[in-house]
Formats: C-alpha cells, structure tokens, sequence
C-alpha cells in the first residue's frame, strides 16, 4: 500500500458484557490499514469477527459491546470519538455499506425513485424532485442498468437479485464516499451475476479512487479483485499482508488450510482487475 490510509485501525478489542458469563471477546488486537483506490479483503470463518469489525467501523455496534482501540478515517480522526450526529452524517456521505442481499437492504414499500430522494433529503443534498430522480437515474445508468427511469418507477420486489445489488450499489455511490464496506456483497446471486458486480465495483474503483474493504469467504474473489488481505481466526488477525504474499507464501497453518480447502471456489491463478 503507497500513501496514507483512508482507514486506519490500530489496536481495535471489541468484547460483549453478558449478565451471567464473563465477558466475550469478539475482536482482539487488530490493525488493519486501507489505502487510497484500494481493495482490502477481508477473510475468515462464521464467528471470526468480520461483522463486528464492520459495526464498530460504522458505529452500530450492539449496546453491550465495549470498545478500545483507535478506527482513524482520514478526514475525521478517530470514529470511536465522533458523536452519533457526526456518524449519521458520515453514513452514507462518506462511508458507504452494501450488504449480503440487494432486495432485502430496499424497502419494500417504496419505489427506487422514492428511496433515492429519501436518501438525498436525508444528506440534505440541494434539488427539486425532478433534479434528484435526474440525479438517480444518471447513477443507475453509471451502474451498468437499461432504461434507469423504468427502474425508478419499480419496487424492489420488480428487480431481479443483480439488479437489486446494482441499485444498492449506485444508492451507496450518490455522494462519491471515500469507503465503500462491502459484507459478502455476491453472496445471494448466481456465479455470472457475481462476476458482473464484482467487475463494477473494480469499475467503481478504478473511476471513483474508491476504497473498499471486501468481506468474502471466496478466495478466488480476493485473488482477482483485492490488493491486501486480511485473515481473522477467532476474532484475531492470524495473517496479513500484499495478496500475492499471503497467497503463495502463507504463514499461519490456519491461511493454509483455508488456501488448501479454496474456500466456495479453489483461488485460480493470481490475477487483478485493473
């Protein structure tokens, strides 16, 4: 990674207080650093951590959780010092979020129009109507969708699994953020539709300067489209570092094993999206 981090994360612990057991730690340690136009990959199993990075990153971490550490976002300083007006301002603004299921994150009663012009009222962003549904449809045409004002009058369950995952995508996009947390976004959808979202949010990255941190547990995905990776194993980092690195040297038994079992689809020969 060249330049200064976008995110920067250094000694992050994240443990939930329960009433009658001792505390749990969810995160222990970790540091972790996302340059300028980079795509960090993010790996490990069920219960490794992965989710309760992304919360805290974004501030929604569950009531009992106690945090330490420093999560530094370049233009604000330290996230886990901001207040929740701040973190409200910086979602969606700054930080953006995709997740698992496209149809799911919509919601179901409004219409993609609808739901744009909520989330430019939201960031206050200036326009009448008619200049934010503009404004959407461009986002939706830059997103690789036919016909973006057909798609503004459609509700979510109209939309096929890719289409709902491209919407999310230019929804997340409209205000160019810096960070793009990206939690198994192909996860739901089917081997070609996972390809074509992943080549546009590589397209996003090559465009935008975006930075993203890509949560997958295929490593076929890390050896085509990150730059870094990182291994979580039981809420600690057991290895990190420059793709081809980590891939064809691993240092932690536990890397090897998960490069020898491939993941959903054995990692092919090392090959980025540029």
């Amino acid at each position: 990674m060249t330049g200064d981090p976008v995110l920067s994360i250094r000694g992050l612990s994240v443990r939930y207080e329960l009433a009658n057991a001792p505390p749990a730690a969810a995160l222990v340690d970790v540091d972790l650093d996302i340059g300028k136009g980079r795509v960090h990959g993010l790996v490990g199993g069920s219960g490794s951590g992965k989710s309760t990075l992304i919360n805290a990153i974004l501030g929604l971490s569950a009531f009992n959780a106690r945090i330490t550490g420093q999560i530094n976002f370049a233009p604000t300083g330290d996230l886990l010092r901001c207040s929740m007006k701040e973190l409200r301002r910086l979602r969606g603004s700054q930080i953006a979020y995709i997740g698992q299921n496209g149809v799911g994150s919509l919601h179901p009663l409004l219409t993609i129009g609808a739901q744009f012009r909520t989330f430019f009222r939201q960031h206050r962003v200036p326009g009448s109507r008619a200049d934010h549904l503009a404004r959407a449809a461009d986002q939706l045409a830059k997103v690789g969708l036919s016909d973006p004002e057909a798609v503004l009058r459609q509700y979510p369950f109209q939309l096929s699994g890719g289409m709902a995952q491209r919407v999310v995508i230019a929804i997340a996009t409209a205000l160019d953020p810096l960070l793009l947390l990206a939690d198994e976004p192909t996860s739901a959808l089917d081997l070609t539709v996972q390809r074509q979202v992943l080549d546009l949010l590589a397209q996003l990255r090559r465009d935008k300067g975006l930075s993203i941190l890509l949560i997958t547990h295929d490593l076929g995905v890390v050896a085509h489209y990150c730059d870094e990776v990182t291994v979580l194993h039981r809420g600690r980092i057991v290895e990190a570092g420059p793709v081809q690195d980590v891939f064809t040297n691993p240092q932690d038994p536990y890397t090897r094993n998960l490069l020898r079992r491939g993941g959903p689809h054995h990692p092919p020969p090392l090959r980025k999206q540029r």
